[in-house]
């Protein structure tokens, strides 16, 4: 069985807003990495649209991109993705597929089958995930600014707290700083 990974960029107030943060050629280069070593990636429908709706022209070369970006893009168009929706059906960018059914029973099927593992990319989900115990750790991606806006980590959407283990913390040049995380208890 592979672990449920919640990775996400944000802020020191909080922020995962996607406008904010340094998009740069080592975030890109960074979260490449953590894909390639992932099996899948799972988002909720909000996330996937954003994401269908820009980085598989990236992938085709329809928008000039460096090439970090590219290599972000084209990693992505070939791993499995996979959605969880009630509001639609039909996910037509290449390898994406809908968690179907009881939201526990199928994401726990998805990490039985995904030795590798499986990245969340989404925080609303990433928190109905947390409430049903299924993310066992987390990849935080902390940008050195403040944004006083949201949305925010979890926004109040947890039931109880969560002890982590800090498994590493590696500064990154652009001053951002990668922390891993695993759940304790």
């Amino acid at each position: 069985m592979g672990a449920l990974t919640f990775s996400i960029n944000v802020t020191l107030d909080g922020c995962t807003d996607h406008q904010e943060g340094i998009v740069d050629d080592e975030t890109h280069t960074h979260y490449t990495r953590l894909l390639n070593e992932s099996g899948a990636m799972l988002w909720g429908r909000t996330t996937y649209e954003m994401m269908e709706s820009y980085w598989p022209a990236v992938a085709r070369g329809d928008v000039e991109a460096p090439t970090a970006v590219r290599d972000w893009a084209l990693t992505l168009e070939a791993k499995p993705k996979y959605v969880v929706s009630s509001t639609r059906s039909n996910f037509p960018w290449n390898n994406s597929h809908r968690i179907d059914g009881d939201l526990r029973t199928g994401v726990q099927d998805l990490k039985d089958r995904t030795p590798d593992g499986v990245l969340v990319g989404s925080g609303r989900l990433a928190a109905g995930l947390d409430r049903l115990d299924l993310i066992d750790e987390y990849r935080f991606l902390v940008h050195p600014m403040i944004t006083g806006h949201g949305p925010t980590l979890y926004e109040g959407l947890l039931d109880s707290t969560r002890r982590l283990e800090l498994i590493s913390a590696e500064p990154m040049s652009n001053g951002a700083v990668s922390m891993h995380y695993r759940r304790t208890d």
